[in-house]
């Protein structure tokens, strides 16, 4: 594998990684926003 190969690979699985945080944060955020909302009734 060459440098350059070796490091698409790096950056594709730090890619996938950032792509699964995000999905948790976003599910994060809108269960504190239900959340916020069901407490502002």
């Amino acid at each position: 594998m060459t440098p350059e190969q070796q490091k698409i690979q790096e950056l594709e699985a730090r890619i996938a990684r950032l792509e699964r945080e995000k999905s948790i944060l976003k599910k994060a955020t809108a269960l504190l926003m239900s959340e916020d909302h069901e407490r502002s009734r």
